[in-house]
This record gives structure tokens, sequence and C-alpha cells, in this order.
């Protein structure tokens, strides 16, 4: 009788089930991890950069198209200021490529520094996931921003100065400015440099740092201002009367009438000497028009006063005789 005994067969070589449904649990909870949170920071950083682009730049539109309407309704409820002309700012070509200006440069500056601190705040959190050692990148980014720091005191300086007199809406284009050594219309506003030509044509080139004050002439309304002399021995009150029906017929004025934001002022003795007392006429106008209504007030004024037989005051002039020996 023979007897037969099953013997094991080999097995073939391979990880088992159970290896396989480590390895597999391994790389999941690995993806779960590091890999899903990484992507997960990104995403989250590109999403709020494109919300916070959006929404600063609606926010700087509205700002700069309704802001300055707003301040010239309160300042004329405040005041009271009687308002004869409309500074309508929608239809002024140079008051819309101001606008333009602001909204395009503080929307531009607003939108790279949020992106520039989103992106920090994304690459600190994948660091942190990660596990990454940042501190040797820290301090070389300390060092050399100390250096760079150091170099460009005065480029930070013009930059946060110009940013500045564009959120403050110091001046803009089309302003006449005294900004010191350099007086007349304002250009370009940039970041770094404005851009004015004087009365000459000679375009400056003026860096934001270095405005220490800004004489805005345009900005709101302006004054016409007329100062007359008359002889001190003339009828000072007669002449204030010529010189407000000079002003009256300048308000009245088809063509400079719009221009016109209040009744005029005239007042008399205003500076008493010797040779002349001085008479001084006031009108508010609109931005940039004060040249014009004076050109014509003087104009006026010449005609009232050659119909009325008054007189301008002459400088006095002293001669002295010295006798011989």
């Amino acid at each position: 009788m023979v007897t037969w005994f099953a013997t094991p067969s080999p097995t073939p070589d391979g990880p088992t089930v159970d290896e396989l449904k480590g390895t597999a649990e391994h790389w999941f909870d690995w993806l779960l991890g590091a890999p899903l949170q990484t992507l997960v920071a990104v995403v989250a950083g590109v999403v709020l950069l494109a919300i916070t682009r959006w929404l600063i730049t609606r926010t700087v539109r509205s700002v700069v198209s309704g802001g300055a309407k707003v301040r010239r309704q309160a300042k004329r409820l405040l005041l009271k200021t009687p308002v004869r002309g409309a500074l309508d700012s929608d239809s002024d070509p140079l008051a819309v490529a101001r606008r333009v200006q602001r909204a395009e440069t503080m929307g531009s500056v607003l939108r790279s520094t949020s992106a520039l601190v989103i992106a920090i705040v994304v690459v600190t959190a994948i660091a942190n996931i990660n596990d990454w050692d940042l501190g040797p990148v820290l301090a070389s980014a300390g060092v050399l921003g100390v250096a760079l720091g150091f170099g460009a005191q005065t480029l930070v300086k013009d930059w946060l100065s110009g940013l500045f007199m564009l959120i403050e809406d110091q001046y803009g284009v089309g302003d006449v400015v005294n900004l010191g050594e350099a007086s007349g219309v304002v250009e370009a506003i940039g970041l770094r440099v404005t851009q004015v030509r004087d009365l000459s044509g000679t375009l400056w080139y003026v860096r934001n740092g270095e405005v220490l004050r800004v004489g805005n002439m345009t900005q709101g309304w302006s004054r016409a201002l007329v100062e007359v002399q008359v002889p001190p021995d003339a009828d000072v009150d007669r002449a204030v009367e010529v010189l407000r029906a000079a002003a009256t017929e300048i308000v009245a004025d088809p063509e400079l009438s719009p221009h016109v934001l209040a009744e005029p002022e005239v007042t008399g003795f205003e500076d008493l000497r010797a040779e002349a007392v001085m008479l001084r006429t006031i009108i508010k106008v609109a931005p940039a028009k004060q040249w014009v209504v004076q050109r014509a007030l003087r104009a006026r004024i010449r005609e009232r006063f050659a119909e009325a037989g008054i007189s301008m005051a002459l400088p006095r002039q002293l001669f002295v005789e010295r006798g011989e020996g």
C-alpha cells in the first residue's frame, strides 16, 4: 500500500495582499496630507487674490468717481455758499483724465501690494505644511533687505510721497500748482516724479519726495481778484459803485456767466497810502477760470472808469534838486 503525502506548493514571489493594502493606505494618507494641503493653500490664495483684485478695482473706481462730488456737496451744505455755475466734472476732459489716472495708479499699487501679501502668506503656509526650514532664507532676505533699504531710501521716499499725493488728491492732471522750485500745469503724475509745464513751456520733472508744499490754484474753485488804486482825493464811494457795476456786467455776460459761482464782492479802503487808495473786487469762479474772468474784468473796469471820469492813481515820484556848491 502506497501512501501519498501532499506537499505545499511554492508561493510565487511578490507582495501579499496585506502588504499591498498597507502600501495603498500609506500613499493615500500621504496624498491627503502635505500635497492636498499644499494644493488647497495655492487654490485658496489664487481665489483670494482674484476676489481682492476685483474688490480693489470696484472700490477705487467708486471712490474716485463719487468722492469728489460728495465732498463738494457737503461743503456747499456746510458753508451755504450760493452756486451760480455748475461744476460738472463728468463733462470736463481734464477732470475725467484726472480721475482715470488716479484710478489706474491707485488700483495698480493696491493690486500689486495685495498680490505680494497674499503670495507671502501662501508661501509661509506651504512651508509650514511641508516642514521647510526657512531660517537661512529669511536671514539672507533680511540682510538683502537692509542693503537695499540703505541704497533705495530716496526711491522709497519718492514712491510713498507719490502714493499719498494720489490718495489725498493734492493735485491732478490739468491743475495749476506751485511746488516751490517749479510752477505750472501738471501734465502727468507718477509714483516717483510729477511733470509740470511752466509758462515758458519748460517741462519740469519734480521728484515727489522733494515736494515739501503744494499750492494748488485750480482745485475745487478759484477766485478772480482785481485790485484798483485811485487817488486819495477821489470819490471812493462812487469808485466802489462803478467797480460793482463792472463786476455785475461780467457776471451777466453770457460767455463768462457759466464760470461764475457766486455774486461779486467789492470792498473799499483795502489799503490807504499818501498816494493812493486801494479797492478790491473778488468773484468766485470755476477752477482755472480766474485768469479769463480777471482779464475781462480789468477791461470792463477801465471802460467804466473812463466813462465815469475816475482816474487811476499814478505812482508818486519825488525829484530832489541839488544846488551847486
